[in-house]
């Protein structure tokens, strides 16, 4: 006979026949059909002669026999009953025993046979509502694996994302999270940036290599699948070289370990999918491919891998940019003394904002989401607080989960008052429970007020001059910028520095005696705030 239609089953997970067949309380017994084990989606009781319109594909049907008559009970009746059933994309039959029949009929056992109808004799003891549990709660239990399962992936693959190195990190981890290959390509397909798994065949590298190029390139699908036995000469579909078009987020699985790590063995091509999902570029002759080899997938395969699409899309545009070989050069010369000045001009934007932030009590922002929200690789995590630059004209907006303090734009040979501007933002914002304060330069229009018509070199004598007796006593000098920046606040000083009221209190008593002066006149506290501006 011709084969079947082809059902697709449910998204969801299935219960295996040969589970159910193991179950003692059940005491099922397959005596027809094909002893391949096949998935369970759903069960379905029906006594009807034709049950094709009634069945979705995937179900157990269970019957007790009442349409069989004695006239009806062999022959073209049953042929038709079995190729109907098979036809509808029932997986197996259950056939009741008692109170109809005493035991399976002869002629549907071979009917059954005939069609490929894997038939189960359910004893009489059994009723029917005690399969259809032990379905739904195997089907239960498997649901519960697969969301604990996509649960973790998505942990893994944001911590990864999270700390050093994340491309790489966020390909590692989705490898050992779906078992396959994963790769993310240079811009337009080309190359590979990081890949991790186990090395492909040379027939499978070339398949993967015109999927990304194809999903990379403008105007091309946000996704596309193919098979890796297609990509090997000799094979039914190596005559085609168009892939299967795949809906966008929906991934095929990947593949383990790392190429430093991994052996020289190469992965296994037959029945292993490939897939290629375009992630986000800011241009298109920067868009890249994120590239997975992997068995047949499952729900969660696809679940996990589509979260790595994800974030690989916001990561790839800063990681690609820190690549850029004007930053590297950039990053050379400081590294080998080079002054500020002189490495300006390697770099593209002369001017840069300086940013810092802190995650918010109870977030779990990754600093590479940071990074991507600011549309900027340049990120440094410290303890508490992560700094970024971000080029001048990028307008920094707030961020989910983040606290931020932003500088003015300011020219490479300022960055370090850039940087001090930032943390003084990021100190208010805290200590007013605002997602973004930005400094602005004293003085009407930005001009610099009073401060600017000092020269520099003595407004620099006299700051020194004046703080000389809090050197040496790092915490009372923060403590009395942050006091000074909050209007001589308590509270909120004691909000910004993470301390209690008191020890503010104390450690500005402390400055007053240090100084010799009275931090409470308005003249006193004007000197100091231009002292600590100018010897920041």
């Amino acid at each position: 006979m011709a084969d079947a239609p082809h059902h697709s089953p449910p998204p969801t997970p299935g219960v295996p026949l040969s589970a159910l067949l193991a179950r003692a309380d059940l005491g099922l017994r397959q005596i027809a059909g094909p002893r391949a084990d096949a998935d369970i989606h759903w069960v379905h009781t029906s006594e009807m002669a034709d049950p094709e319109p009634y069945l979705l594909g995937g179900e157990l049907l269970l019957t007790a026999g009442v349409h069989l008559d004695e006239a009806a009970g062999s022959g073209a009746y049953l042929d038709g009953y079995a190729e109907r059933t098979v036809a509808a994309g029932a997986v197996a039959l259950g056939f009741g025993i008692a109170p109809v029949h005493d035991a399976v009929p002869r002629a549907l056992v071979a009917a059954c046979d005939r069609y490929g109808l894997r038939l189960l004799e359910v004893p009489a003891g059994t009723p029917f509502t005690a399969v259809e549990s032990a379905v739904w709660q195997a089907m239960t239990e498997a649901r519960h694996r697969e969301l604990t399962r996509i649960g973790d992936g998505q942990r893994a693959l944001a911590a990864a994302a999270g700390g050093p190195d994340p491309v790489p990190a966020v390909l590692r981890t989705l490898a050992r999270q779906v078992g396959g290959w994963a790769a993310v390509s240079g811009p337009g397909g080309d190359g590979e940036l990081a890949a991790a798994g186990p090395r492909l065949p040379a027939p499978a590298r070339s398949a993967a290599a015109r999927l990304a190029r194809r999903v990379a390139t403008p105007g091309g699908p946000a996704a596309a699948s193919d098979t890796l036995a297609a990509a090997v000469p000799g094979s039914p579909a190596a005559a085609s070289d168009t892939p299967v078009a795949a809906a966008p987020g929906d991934p095929v699985g990947a593949v383990p370990g790392d190429p430093a790590a991994a052996s020289d063995a190469p992965a296994e091509a037959a029945g292993t999918h490939l897939a290629a999902y375009a992630l986000g570029g800011r241009a298109p002759e920067r868009t890249r491919a994120l590239i997975v080899a992997a068995p047949p997938p499952d729900p969660a395969a696809r679940a996990v891998v589509g979260v790595a699409a994800v974030l690989l899309s916001l990561l790839t545009g800063p990681y690609a940019e820190a690549a850029d070989g004007g930053h590297s050069a950039a990053l050379v010369r400081l590294l080998l003394g080079e002054g500020p000045a002189d490495v300006a001009p390697l770099l593209k934007h002369p001017h840069w904002t300086v940013v810092h932030a802190r995650a918010r009590r109870g977030g779990e922002a990754p600093a590479a989401a940071l990074a991507a929200g600011l549309g900027t690789s340049l990120v440094a995590p410290g303890d508490d607080t992560v700094r970024a630059l971000v080029p001048a004209g990028r307008e920094v907006t707030a961020q989910p989960g983040w606290t931020l303090g932003v500088s003015e734009p300011v020219p490479v040979s300022t960055l370090p008052a850039g940087d001090a501007h930032a943390a003084a933002a990021l100190r208010r914002a805290v200590a007013g429970r605002t997602p973004l304060v930005r400094h602005r330069s004293p003085g009407i229009g930005g001009t610099g007020g009073v401060a600017a018509l000092v020269p520099p070199a003595e407004a620099r004598a006299h700051a020194a001059a004046v703080l000389a007796p809090l050197d040496g006593t790092p915490a009372l000098r923060e403590t009395l910028r942050t006091w000074l920046s909050l209007h001589g606040s308590w509270d909120r000083t004691a909000t910004a520095l993470g301390i209690h009221r008191n020890t503010v209190r104390q450690r500005i008593a402390r400055v007053a005696a240090l100084l010799d002066t009275d931090p409470d006149d308005p003249d006193v506290r004007m000197e100091l705030w231009f002292a600590l501006g100018t010897h920041s």
